[in-house]
Parts: C-alpha cells; structure tokens; sequence
C-alpha cells in the first residue's frame, strides 16, 4: 500500500515511517512541508497520505491546503490528518467534498498502534476515520443537526464518524448489531441514499451529516 507521509517534526515522520513499513505499508515519501506535499501527491497518487495541518513555512494549514489542492486534481486522493490541533474551516472542505477516503486524528489522542494502523487502512480503502473531539467540534456539539434523524440514530452516525464498526457502534450503545443494522438502514433513507455500486453509502452518510451542520 503506497503511502506519502507529511510531518515536520523528524523523530515523529521517522517514527511513522517505521510504524507504517513495519505494517506492510510502502512509504514512497516523506516531506516536511507543504509545497512538497503537493508535488509529491501528485506525483505519487498514493494509495493513502497521512499528513500533519500545520507544517513549514508558515506552520499554519499548509498540511490542509496541499491536500485539498491535490484532491481538486486527484479526486477521492484517501488523505488521513494526523494533527494537534482542529481546523474546522479545511476539515469541513476536506470532509464536504463527498469523495470519501478521509479522516482527521488528533495526535495527542492516538493512544493505540493497532488501531492507528486499522484507521490508516480503514481509509485507504475510501472510508473514514474521526476522532470524536474533532467530530464534536466540527459539529459544534449542537444538538439535531437533521431534523429527521432520531436521538439514537444521530448517536449512531456520530459514532460510524469515528470510523466505528457496527459491532463497535453495538457496544458503546449497548445494543445489539442487529438494532444498529436497523438504524443505519433508517439514516440512509432519511438522507435519501439509495444503494449504488458507485457510492459508499456509510461514507456519504458521514459526510452529509458533516456538511450538513457545517
């Protein structure tokens, strides 16, 4: 799985570069600006980039914008952000663009290899992976973001947001898969997502809720 790493910090790039190897990833590349991010998405077109926001020269979005501006090219370009801090504006670009093949952790939050690893993979094959304090802050933590969703069935998105399996989703509800099976089917025909072979319906139902209190 070739894979195009962006972070400025050399222990950390170094440290991703051998987590990500040691777990049969392909790095072509590592950068550790944003200039080069670009070129080097381009260039590559990887099967996965996992990039930090705020990298040389400005250390403000430069990670965010590389990206965005690679995915206006290459679109669908599976991007995971692994950062600090939230930048709600370019998230929301990111995530609102429907191509799937996103997510956003927060460094300081990643407490597990395994699941890092699992995210990484999760959206290199065009799904998503959300940190819940960056999902809480991209929606504001308002309540009813679609009126036509139920209390449960909102809790059950925001939790597929974080990249959760339906069995995960079952545990932290404390209901079984089968009731969120239910759920999931009843968001879809809430949001008016037919079954495509063309489209991730899970994913399109995380990013419409995204963009829908954006």
């Amino acid at each position: 799985m070739r894979t195009v790493i962006a972070e400025d910090h050399v222990l950390l790039r170094d440290g991703l570069i051998r987590l990500l190897v040691a777990n049969g990833f392909d790095v072509v590349e590592a950068v550790d600006n944003g200039p080069v991010l670009r070129d080097a998405l381009l260039r590559h077109r990887p099967d996965v980039a996992v990039v930090d926001v705020r990298l040389p020269p400005t250390f403000t979005d430069e990670g965010l914008v590389a990206v965005l501006a690679a995915r206006r090219e290459v679109p669908g370009l599976p991007v995971l952000v692994l950062s600090q801090y939230v930048e709600q504006l370019y998230a929301r670009e990111l995530l609102a663009d429907h191509a799937g093949g996103v997510g956003y952790l927060l460094k300081d939050r990643v407490g597990n290899v395994e699941e890092f690893v699992a995210a990484v993979r999760r959206v290199a094959d065009g799904g998503t992976a959300m940190d819940a304090e960056v999902v809480g802050q991209l929606v504001g933590r308002r309540a009813t973001p679609l009126a036509a969703l139920t209390p449960r069935e909102r809790a059950v998105l925001e939790l597929v947001a974080e990249g959760r399996s339906n069995a995960a989703v079952a545990a932290a509800l404390f209901v079984t898969e089968k009731a969120v099976g239910k759920h999931i089917s009843s968001i879809f025909g809430k949001l008016d997502l037919a079954p495509s072979d063309d489209d991730n319906r899970r994913v399109r139902a995380v990013l419409a809720y995204l963009q829908a209190v954006s």
